[in-house]
């Protein structure tokens, strides 16, 4: 396996990571289990897990579409689309979710990064279609060489 389609495979795990992260925070804000006088608050917690997963994650898809949209990977670029298809129905699902989180609970963070995200599933999803489309270039025929 080359370079790109390791660096593919790591987003899309990444990808999984950020999903399972909000719809886990998002969960414990809809049940909290005990009392919350220990003042929690989900800003902070989304802020991590977009800076240790997403963020990564949108990094190495484009580095991997980088390196490999010369000759085209249709390997890569489905990796990279079922990554954002992976954010994007996994947003929508933390979307529907926040209805059932406690009201003290919900502030604009946590209100906007499924939307955010949404849109941010998009072009991740358009790079992956590009890179499918993608025809692999012919090399360059030198004429100054004598290989007669």
């Amino acid at each position: 396996m080359a370079l790109e389609r390791y660096l593919a495979i790591a987003g899309l795990a990444l990808s999984v990571f950020f999903v399972a992260e909000i719809i886990t925070v998002f969960n414990f804000m809809a049940n909290p289990s005990g009392n919350l006088e220990f003042g929690f608050e989900a800003a902070p917690k989304i802020f991590q897990f977009i800076s240790l997963s997403i963020a990564p994650a949108i990094i190495l898809f484009s580095v991997s579409f980088v390196i490999s949209k010369r000759y085209g990977s249709k390997i890569n670029g489905a990796l990279i689309i079922s990554g954002g298809v992976i954010v994007l129905t996994g947003m929508i699902f933390s979307y529907t979710m926040i209805d059932d989180i406690q009201e003290k609970l919900i502030d604009s963070t946590v209100e906007i990064t499924p939307l955010i995200f949404i849109v941010v599933s998009f072009p991740i999803i358009f790079i992956g279609m590009r890179l499918l489309k993608t025809k692999p270039r012919q090399p360059k025929k030198n004429y100054l060489e004598d290989d007669s």
